[in-house]
């Protein structure tokens, strides 16, 4: 498999994880690590700008939905 055969079918996994379940993979929980790591790998080549513009707009819009999911403290 190739690294972008590779990156997309990862980035598909956790587009489905996040509409399944509605939130953002978690590093407390064993069975979400590897994606909590891919989103963090990527989330490093972004600010360092080593990403290319299609991956680049494809995880904003990853981080977009992730956090479109944050709630807001209702007490505020």
């Amino acid at each position: 498999m190739k690294r972008e055969e590779c990156w997309e079918k990862t980035y598909k996994e956790i587009w489905k994880f996040v509409c399944e379940n509605h939130r953002g993979p978690s590093h407390h929980r064993e069975d979400e690590m590897k994606m909590t790591n891919w989103m963090k790998y990527n989330r490093k080549r972004l600010n360092k700008d080593l990403m290319s513009t299609k991956r680049k707009e494809e995880f904003l819009k990853l981080r977009e939905l992730i956090n479109s999911f944050h709630r807001v403290n209702q007490y505020c």
